[in-house]
């Protein structure tokens, strides 16, 4: 911290834009880190102190029983961010979801994943916003693009991505038979190295359209005519943003949608390259399960990587996901 404080004084050093943000959020983080052990030390010296007196005080033995588990589970919670050392793990995320097969069904099971993750964002205090979706016919989305900003937000949630399977009595037949659905959850960094591919997308090579956000799907988005989508031609990507209000704003965040996913498509042709172990298709992937929610013929949710299970989907769906993402993470 102290370096970095240093670093801050010195002449010139706001002059460079890229390197004095990231001097500052290293050391927001540094602070953060700081904060949390002097308050972590402190509330420990203070429950032993609470502890000695106690005595035969069932009350106050009671009272530090609880402020022990508290410390607990602060402690857990810091410790698992010793296994996010990756590369980009300390950043924010781009999230998409795409339904699978499974038609109406399929479509609608792709909404609750998305309403699922919004609600895990919200419990977290994270900010989430949907910056594009595509509605279903009937029912539900065809996709959907999630920007989600908070620190270690890829780290923990790099690990959501694949196929994620439902199992339920059809709320869209009229027999009201059981049906498998699949969706695909897709999750990338947003980081800073994206930024040079700005000067190699040529505009020739863009095709930007216009259009109004509609369809039930609305509800997450501004209903106005101010979104944008962007074909990049060479690649045939398609990305899309309608979140915010203004056409310029919508087409900023487009492109920074588009330098992502161009960079994860270069860093994949290299591992190809290198491995050979890219060359399944997307549509090859949908025997690539993560996760199976299971609401009949009984109630249970399980990690098909770690074992995890859950006999309460609807806590699950209503994102709690803690033990199956930490889990995860210590795989």
């Amino acid at each position: 911290m102290a370096e970095f404080e240093a670093l801050t004084q010195e002449e010139g050093f706001w002059q460079d834009s890229k390197r004095a943000k990231e001097v500052s959020e290293e050391l927001v983080i540094l602070k953060e880190q700081l904060a949390f052990w002097e308050k972590l030390d402190k509330d420990a010296e203070e429950l032993v102190e609470m502890a000695e007196i106690a005595g035969e005080d069932e009350q106050l033995q009671k009272e530090v029983e609880e402020k022990l588990k508290n410390i607990e589970k602060q402690l857990a919670e810091e410790e698992i961010k010793i296994f996010l050392s990756g590369k980009y793990d300390k950043g924010n995320a781009i999230m998409s979801i795409y339904s699978g097969a499974g038609g109406t069904d399929a479509q609608d099971w792709a909404e609750m994943l998305l309403r699922m993750y919004l609600k895990y964002a919200e419990k977290h205090k994270l900010k989430a916003q949907v910056i594009h979706i595509t509605s279903g016919q009937e029912a539900g989305i065809k996709n959907a693009t999630l920007e989600i900003v908070g620190p270690y937000v890829y780290g923990y949630l790099k690990g959501e991505a694949g196929v994620h399977r439902l199992v339920r009595l059809s709320p869209f037949n009229a027999d009201n038979l059981r049906q498998t659905s699949f969706a695909l959850v897709e999750v990338l960094p947003d980081f800073d190295e994206i930024r040079q591919l700005a000067e190699e997308i040529l505009a020739k090579d863009l095709k930007i359209d216009t259009y109004k956000a509609s369809g039930p799907g609305g509800q997450y988005v501004n209903k106005t005519e101010s979104a944008i989508r962007i074909t990049h031609l060479p690649t045939g990507i398609v990305v899309a943003c309608q979140s915010e209000r203004s056409q310029g704003a919508n087409k900023k965040k487009a492109m920074k949608l588009l330098q992502i996913k161009l960079y994860q498509r270069k860093l994949q042709e290299e591992e190809k390259e290198k491995k050979m172990i890219k060359g399944e298709q997307i549509a090859a992937e949908w025997g690539r399960q993560i996760r199976s929610y299971v609401l009949h013929p009984y109630k249970m949710v399980k990690d098909l990587r770690t074992g995890v299970e859950s006999s309460n989907p609807k806590e699950v769906l209503d994102g709690d996901l803690d033990n199956f993402i930490e889990a995860e993470i210590k795989l």
